[in-house]
């Protein structure tokens, strides 16, 4: 790709840093050292190119940035969060902080009513290890004396009553991923580069790179 040098293409100029195939999917990047629009092409008089490099001093986008991968901060503080319009206050905002442990965890939640075995979804065989699973149990309405009476083959859960009482409970289960490398929570370092183990770990990260 041509490098572009401000001054060096003459004004419209279709062919100015661009390389290439047009391409059927992206607009064409207007580009222009002044902020005048009208010093380059005309995105509508010009073929559509796909953007190979781009730098930008700031940039402010309205809908939605899609990527293969992420290197950056997604904000200063390092948590990861999201902030949207509010569901039901005209004129709010709604934001949310993701919660954050030593693990690449998954879990499901639910209720369980007139029985004593919660299922596991199938895809946790091969995804999640079986000797971390953790069962939380809530008790709806009465006092049921709640347990856990067994995990078995790491594809169902028992539980049972103490009291003999009918069951009927919310339910949280929790387990880490069995796949990939041990996540290395602290480790000796003063960037994110010094990292010891995989940096496949994360395809996107609040990191200061």
């Amino acid at each position: 790709m041509t490098e572009f040098v401000p001054g060096s293409h003459s004004s419209k100029d279709c062919n100015a840093a661009i390389t290439g195939t047009p391409h059927p999917n992206f607009d064409y990047l207007r580009r222009s050292s002044s902020g005048d629009s009208n010093e380059y092409a005309d995105q509508n008089q010009c073929p559509i190119y796909l953007q190979v490099k781009g730098k930008f001093d700031d940039l402010q986008v309205t809908n939605t940035v899609t990527a293969s991968t992420f290197q950056g901060n997604i904000n200063v503080q390092s948590w990861k969060g999201f902030d949207i319009k509010h569901p039901n206050k005209e004129g709010h905002r709604l934001r949310h902080i993701c919660l954050e442990g030593p693990e690449a965890g998954v879990y499901i939640r639910g209720r369980l009513t007139d029985n004593n075995i919660i299922t596991l979804p199938e895809y946790w065989k091969g995804l999640v290890d079986p000797e971390s699973i953790t069962v939380s149990l809530t008790q709806i309405g009465y006092s049921q004396d709640l347990m856990v009476e067994a995990v078995q083959w790491g594809s169902q859960v028992k539980v049972k009553s103490g009291n003999a009482a009918k069951i009927d409970c919310f339910y949280t289960i929790q387990g880490s991923r069995i796949d990939g490398e041990e996540l290395i929570v602290e480790y000796k370092g003063e960037t994110p580069a010094e990292y010891p183990g995989s940096k496949d770990q994360f395809s996107i990260s609040g990191f200061d790179y």
